[in-house]
């Protein structure tokens, strides 16, 4: 399973590498990881872009998990495969970067026409999508219970 996590509210401003995220940024990464432990979604690993505003998304949902963030180069902008990240992490694996790389990786494993929003999460499993929900149902997840 491929979990992947586009990064939350960020600031405006440049260098774009450097941009923070927002309070509400840091309040949608933490919902994030929240709702993958109120639906017990398994999470071997967490690999971010290393952008700062990725970077702290996976640092916020992933605390959550027990999990620290690994960064990598090849989700910092441009078209990615996957698998090829993945490979060596796990079977379950949390990846945390951007669009429209992300829903392009999303259209490319399953052929699904998806916009992935700033926060959000889509779930694949062996070329099927299986999961994708928006901040707002995030939010909602993680103050349930």
């Amino acid at each position: 399973m491929i979990w992947l996590l586009r990064h939350a509210e960020a600031e405006d401003g440049s260098p774009d590498s450097e941009r923070p995220l927002t309070s509400k940024g840091e309040e949608q990464a933490r919902a994030a990881g929240k709702a993958f432990q109120r639906l017990d979604l398994d999470v071997d690993a967490c690999v971010t872009s290393p952008k700062v505003r990725a970077v702290q998304t996976a640092r916020l949902a992933c605390e959550v998990l027990g999990l620290q963030a690994v960064e990598d180069e090849r989700l910092a902008g441009g078209p990615f495969d996957p698998h090829e990240v993945v490979d060596g992490h796990g079977e379950r694996v949390l990846l945390v970067g951007h669009d429209p790389d992300f829903s392009l990786a999303v259209h490319r494993m399953t052929g699904a026409q998806v916009r992935l929003p700033k926060g959000g999460v889509a779930g694949v499993d062996k070329g099927e999508l299986k999961l994708l929900l928006r901040p707002r149902e995030l939010r909602a997840l993680a103050r349930a219970g």
